[in-house]
């Protein structure tokens, strides 16, 4: 790691010796912007028409990659608290939604990919890592090495969810409250538990709050609905 981290307070375009880097065209964002490069060759790429409201981006080691998409007008901003490092890639896809930060933390090479309209409640955490080190005690072997993790599109973390390293998340799929993913979860399904286990399979879930429903309202106002992420669940 290079002896002085060094500490930025604005998303704008930025290079600097150890080659590090972020590229963004869009308006500069000086309010609830972190990002720290503690290594070298680290990347953050973030898209002109991301709705940035709350940004900390740590770099803890060297050649990490961020990547954040854009957002439709309308969508929940974008509130991301990510810690990246040797070697490890976060994605986040177009018209994201966060509630609060989000934690993610993609460390020793494990990647996190984040797909389109995935929607994230209160308190939520995507972890690679178990954030220190587990080992055998007969063999001296670690037994906790991270993971990567995909969550797929339009998935819905309720509030302080927790997706642990080495899981899938297949698309329309949502994770309930306080619910801790450890292992995967198909699509178009409900799970819930510590761990996390499916208890309804071929659902389907829109955005609209249920509060300004009017009362019996049975089908998705107006007709309106996802047709791209209604689909049965497909069992592995």
């Amino acid at each position: 790691m290079r002896p002085e981290p060094t500490h930025l307070g604005t998303l704008e375009p930025y290079q600097d010796g150890d080659g590090n880097e972020i590229v963004y065209g869009g308006a500069p964002i000086a309010k609830k912007i972190d990002i720290q490069f503690f290594g070298r060759g680290n990347r953050l790429v973030v898209a002109p028409d991301a709705p940035v409201v709350n940004l900390r981006v740590m770099y803890r080691g060297d050649n990490g990659v961020v990547e954040i998409g854009g957002s439709a007008p309308g969508r929940n901003g974008m509130r991301f608290n990510l810690r990246v490092g040797h070697n490890s890639r976060i994605e986040i896809g177009d018209d994201v939604g966060c509630q609060s930060p989000v934690f993610v933390s993609a460390v020793e090479g494990a990647n996190v990919r984040i797909g389109d309209d995935v929607m994230f409640a209160n308190g939520v955490e995507i972890r690679t890592d178990d954030a220190h080190a587990i080992y055998d005690v007969r063999s001296g072997e670690r037994v906790n090495v991270s993971e990567s993790i995909d969550i797929g599109e339009h998935v819905w973390l309720a509030k302080q969810a927790v997706v642990m390293g080495g899981v899938t998340i297949g698309d329309g799929t949502v994770v309930g409250y306080r619910s801790i993913v450890t292992s995967d979860v198909p699509n178009n399904c409900v799970a819930v538990g510590a761990p996390a286990r499916v208890v309804r399979r071929d659902i389907a879930w829109e955005r609209p709050q249920v509060h300004r429903f009017p009362e019996g309202q049975r089908t998705p106002p107006g007709g309106k609905r996802s047709p791209r992420y209604w689909n049965l669940t497909q069992e592995k």
